[in-house]
């Protein structure tokens, strides 16, 4: 997933609590618990009995700087009302991992420790990430309790695949922290000021052939695009991430569709309809004329290469002139090394955008391949907005935000 350890504003004053169980894939379950925090959650935990045979309360207390509750925490002063405050205040319950006993349990709505009652008396979203050892997530018994679980609506994710504590190779390992934090932000957006709507959000350079094993590409890094699509899914959008070769991660529940050149692109975007295109994607503006067959040889020379111009991706889409308008909601990026706000104010008329995004790729703190962006918004209406020095992180929050008031 596309990941920053700052704070994040899906995360802000979300209370998440988070149970862990008696697995030996409690140890990642730290790991977790410091990603949540960082990421701007506050981080409650509830340990079972058998947890404490794996890790220590104050290995959670020392990552989320909060206390950590466990059982002997039931019968103590606070006990007829523990669980109610702690569920009650929750904006998620995340038992990860957790046992096939755990679901069990909580199948059949047995309330015998801290972790159990407080989930049963839960009226938050619950997130679970199974971890058990080979055979026993396949088994009938578990397969039951899930699809029961499931009917209640509790959310499921995982396991994975692979080594296991037996030294087995099968369903049951728990998934990796960050994969988990992919699907806590798409629960704590479902509700975002995006909820139903679709948002197609094109990212990276595209690539040009000249041979078999040369292209001609750009800087773009498609940092700008993926945290766009991140942001979507934050504000609950339905996010299909149209990208070039990279080796970022793809956010949780985008629906990914890779392209290479130009050409590629367009015709992936051509198919897709939705309430809103963010096109962050660096497209060429020439290819080689002709690609070379076989690869070329510094003995035959210096090639001489004809470049000739590539489909213009956003007036195709537009429909200009033809009423044939994909999307609603046409957002652009103008990357530019000289006079930006002309260049970017001529781009938004003659492409029939509602919105672009300028920014200066001059600039050493901001544009390729750097982790911030400074950004001016250019709207149809004629609005104007300078954004300061920000992550692109923040960028693609804010521009999210401004993207949601177009929206009908």
């Amino acid at each position: 997933m596309f990941y920053n350890s700052k704070a994040m504003s899906i995360f802000s004053d979300k209370r998440i609590l988070l149970g862990v169980t008696g697995s030996i894939a409690a140890y990642k379950s730290a790991d977790l618990a410091s990603k949540l925090t960082q990421a701007g959650a506050q981080v409650d935990v509830i340990l079972t009995q058998a947890t404490e045979k794996f890790i220590t309360p104050l290995t959670f207390q020392s990552v989320t700087g909060r206390r950590v509750y466990t059982d002997a925490d039931l019968w103590g002063n606070e006990a007829h009302v523990l669980h109610i405050g702690l569920s009650k205040n929750a904006d998620l319950l995340l038992i990860a991992p957790s046992t096939a006993n755990t679901i069990a349990k909580l199948a059949h709505g047995l309330a015998d420790n801290l972790l159990t009652v407080t989930a049963l008396a839960a009226t938050c979203p619950i997130l679970i990430a199974p971890a058990m050892d080979g055979g026993m997530f396949e088994a009938p018994a578990t397969q039951a309790n899930l699809a029961t679980l499931k009917t209640r609506g509790v959310t499921f994710i995982g396991p994975a695949e692979g080594h296991l504590a037996s030294g087995l190779n099968a369903k049951g390992r728990l998934l990796e922290p960050s994969e988990i934090l992919g699907h806590t932000r798409i629960i704590l957006g479902k509700h975002g000021n995006l909820a139903g709507k679709k948002v197609v959000v094109t990212a990276g350079g595209t690539q040009e052939a000249i041979d078999p094993v040369r292209i001609i590409t750009n800087h773009s890094s498609g940092k700008q695009g993926y945290a766009l699509a991140q942001a979507a899914l934050d504000a609950g959008a339905e996010v299909t991430l149209i990208t070039t070769p990279s080796a970022l991660t793809p956010p949780i529940g985008a629906n990914l569709i890779k392209v290479k050149s130009a050409k590629e692109l367009l015709n992936a975007v051509s198919n897709e309809s939705a309430d809103v295109l963010i096109m962050a994607a660096a497209a060429a503006d020439f290819r080689p004329k002709v690609i070379a067959q076989d690869k070329m040889k510094k003995r035959d020379g210096i090639p001489q290469i004809e470049l000739e111009v590539t489909e213009d991706i956003l007036k195709s889409v537009a429909g200009l002139g033809s009423g044939k308008r994909r999307f609603k909601i046409m957002v652009g990026f103008a990357a530019e090394s000289q006079n930006l706000l002309e260049n970017a104010e001529e781009k938004l008329k003659s492409k029939g955008l509602d919105l672009i995004a300028a920014n200066d790729i001059s600039a050493k703190d901001a544009g390729f391949e750097v982790e911030t962006n400074r950004i001016t918004l250019l709207f149809a209406s004629g609005i104007k907005e300078s954004l300061p020095l920000m992550s692109k992180v923040e960028a693609a929050e804010k521009i999210i935000e401004r993207i949601a008031t177009l929206v009908e």
